[in-house]
């Protein structure tokens, strides 16, 4: 299928043939009819990557703190490497779409093969024939509806949650400062309502559209009598709420309102502008500031949008999806003209006029709509074929999943080895698959899963998608017969543990299937095969600090359906490296954590005993300071003690010697792990990581949460 997307790097905007997205629970598959171009988000996108890279840190001064933080953990060259990385992406654009469903997962309540819709959501109802969408970013269109003005419902709920947050009522004043799309759509949807609305932006040609088609009044902001004229308007009271729907730095919409709005009265902010205000207009008021969130309650909300959980309509009358559906009513029923919103309609292989057109600000634009061609879904192929075939004798490897680390630590380590063969890539963004598959020299990129399964020339599995979906796709590469290489962690319930390794035990009897590897690449540090060197085998007393630092309770890693929590998803690591070190599996675990009033269990302290007499403990904490370093590692043998610090260095002491060992870069092990992996397929030489330690790594991890659940220790059987 085409998709329309920008390089992050160069701002350029391209149609790409990419494999068409991949449904998830609770989804459904639309073609496009229509798009809506945001001029004002979406400008702003384009315009902000077509800067330099200075331009572009002070567009995001976050983004660039983070650069400078990844400077100081990994140093120059690598962050370097990563920022490259993140600039050289496929950007998919757009977030309000139209069409009709082709597919959906049985979960998709409410919804059928055949229906019209209207879809929301950046990342879903992107500018591209086909797109995915959660259930509740899409709603229903009634049959015959004009899917050129349904492609505003995302925009229209935007206004319209803007209007709701004001809580004007009928016969009541509102200012509109901003007559953009949005501004324009306010402007109707205030009218609607009863409402009296004025008008105010520098445009005057915006200025000139609103007073014909959507406001009672409307100026440009430069008229000298302005706040004159507004308090004639107002008969002197001032207006009673003011909607800011502008996009700028300046603190003068914010300022402005200040100064127009009636004592007591609403400010509600629904576009991008400073919030720096006067502060005495504002308090001799005793004015109310309201932020707008985009769509309506939901928004942001993994639970509400990729999830599906509603809201209950009793305590949240109007949520995101019921402000799309209440939009497009009005729009359906003729009590809402936008006829005259769409200035510009482009097909998608001239998608690239409009931006320019945007950008260059030539002409009165307000929506900007992309049409697509009636194309056969069934000629839409959800394999792009990139790259040349591999050579028989390789390592030919199929990746599924091709996030961050996938990306700056898997797949460029596969790449210069020598004897791997990047076959074919699978992710659930079209876009990122095929820049994947175009940066890394795969044969092709997919969205059908028994592209990699079913390829008798695939021979090797690596997974590296989200946690709730690695023990599904480990036993689908084990039934298939194939070596499987799996992010940590394994899985996320023991449940599944048993399952895997019930079909790991039963390819091991048939003779088909070499290993299983978990990604527990700490193992391979060149720091840690020093360690081990000197320490040998035995009874040892170890300390592993992680200074792990804060994720919000909402981020999918903290949801135990798909992350599984900070532990599962993270600890399982720290434990294997205790595993490694001593030589010996554990058999008797205690865990507690510390109180959190986010529920989440991210502080915590575990402690270990193993069958050859060996302790370990391990502090994970989240809640330390960013500027300490994160990994610490000590271990205490027959008068020899080791330290790591951040796998950047090494010091031993002994017999009254004192060993140091610097590295240049942080190395974890990845790179070595990659070696030791694909020489082991080639050669038919034993796992890497032995699977009785993967296991009961694993096992120990969970028997850690039954530890805090329980209040005790837990053997290990």
């Amino acid at each position: 299928m085409k998709q329309l997307v920008q390089t992050l790097k160069e701002g350029k905007i391209r149609i790409l043939e990419v494999a068409t997205p991949l449904l998830g629970k609770g989804m459904i598959l639309a073609k496009n009819h229509y798009s809506l171009i945001s001029p004002g988000t979406e400008g702003s996108i384009v315009g902000a990557a077509r800067k330099s890279l200075i331009g572009k840190a002070k567009e995001r001064p976050e983004q660039a703190k983070q650069v400078i933080e990844a400077v100081k953990t990994l140093g120059p060259i690598q962050a370097y490497k990563l920022v490259q990385k993140k600039i050289g992406a496929y950007s998919p654009l757009g977030y309000s779409s139209s069409g009709k469903i082709i597919d959906m997962t049985q979960d998709a309540i409410g919804f059928a093969v055949g229906d019209l819709v209207a879809c929301g959501g950046a990342g879903y109802a992107n500018h591209a024939e086909i797109v995915a969408v959660p259930k509740n970013l899409c709603i229903k269109l009634p049959p015959g509806s004009d899917l050129k003005k349904a492609a505003y419902v995302t925009l229209g709920a935007i206004a319209l949650q803007g209007v709701r947050q004001a809580e004007l009522r009928i016969g009541e004043t509102c200012a509109v400062i901003g007559l953009g799309l949005i501004g324009q759509l306010t402007c109707l949807l205030l009218r609607a309502g009863g409402v009296r609305v004025l008008g105010v932006d520098i445009d005057q040609k915006m200025v000139e559209i609103a007073r014909t088609h959507c406001a009672d009044l409307a100026f440009q902001r430069e008229d000298f009598a302005l706040e004159t004229k507004i308090s004639y308007f107002t008969e002197g009271i001032g207006v009673d709420a003011v909607i800011i729907t502008a996009a700028t730095k300046s603190p003068d919409p914010i300022n402005f309102a200040g100064k127009i709005a009636r004592k007591k009265g609403k400010i509600v902010i629904v576009g991008s502008v400073a919030t720096g205000f006067d502060r005495e207009p504002y308090y001799r008021k005793e004015l109310e500031i309201k932020m707008s969130c985009s769509y309506g309650p939901g928004r942001y909300d993994n639970s509400y949008e990729e999830k599906g959980i509603d809201y209950p309509v009793g305590y949240i009358r109007w949520t995101e999806n019921r402000n799309m559906k209440a939009f497009h009513e009005l729009v359906h029923s003729g009590k809402l003209n936008i006829d005259y919103l769409t200035t510009h309609i482009y097909d998608l292989e001239r998608a690239g006029e409009a931006y320019e057109l945007i950008l260059q600000r030539r002409e009165p634009i307000l929506g900007i709509l992309i049409k697509y061609k009636d194309v056969d879904e069934k000629e839409i192929a959800k394999k792009v074929e990139i790259g040349k075939r591999s050579p028989s004798q390789k390592v030919c490897i199929g990746f599924i999943g091709a996030g961050s680390y996938a990306m700056n630590h898997l797949l460029p380590n596969l790449r210069k080895n020598g004897d791997a063969h990047l076959k074919g890539v699978l992710d659930l963004s079209g876009p990122v698959s095929r820049r994947v598959a175009e940066k890394f020299g795969f044969e092709f990129c997919t969205s059908n899963e028994n592209d990699i399964f079913d390829n008798d020339e695939i021979k090797t599995v690596f997974i590296a998608t989200r946690h709730n979906s690695h023990a599904e796709y480990v036993i689908k590469s084990l039934h298939a017969g194939k070596c499987a290489y799996v992010e940590k962690p394994l899985c996320i319930k023991e449940s599944e543990l048993e399952q895997i390794k019930e079909t790991y035990l039963s390819q091991v009897e048939k003779q088909s299937l070499p290993f299983l590897v978990v990604g527990f690449n700490r193992r391979f540090s060149q720091l840690t095969e020093i360690l081990k060197k000197h320490l040998g085998s035995g009874p040892m007393a170890m300390i592993y600090r992680i200074n792990s630092g804060y994720i919000p309770s909402d981020s999918w890693i903290q949801d135990n359906d798909t992350g599984g929590g900070r532990i599962i998803g993270e600890v399982c690591h720290f434990i294997d490296y205790l595993i490694f070190l001593n030589g010996s599996l554990p058999d008797y675990v205690s865990a507690t954590s510390m109180t959190d009033p986010r529920n989440t269990e991210d502080t915590i302290n575990i402690n270990l005993k193993f069958k050859n007499g060996s302790i370990g403990t391990i502090s994970y904490f989240s809640n330390g300071s960013k500027s300490l370093f994160k990994e610490y590692i000590e271990v205490y043998k027959g008068g020899i003690t080791g330290i790591i610090k951040d796998f950047k260095k090494l010091e031993l002491y002994g017999n009254g010697k004192i060993l140091k060992k610097k590295v240049f870069a942080q190395d974890k092990g990845q790179k070595k792990m990659i070696r030791l992996l694909i020489n082991a397929i080639k050669n038919g030489k034993s796992s890497p990581i032995d699977f009785e330690e993967i296991y009961f790594g694993m096992l120990t991890t969970f028997k850690v949460l039954e530890s805090l659940r329980q209040g005790k220790g837990i053997y290990i059987q």
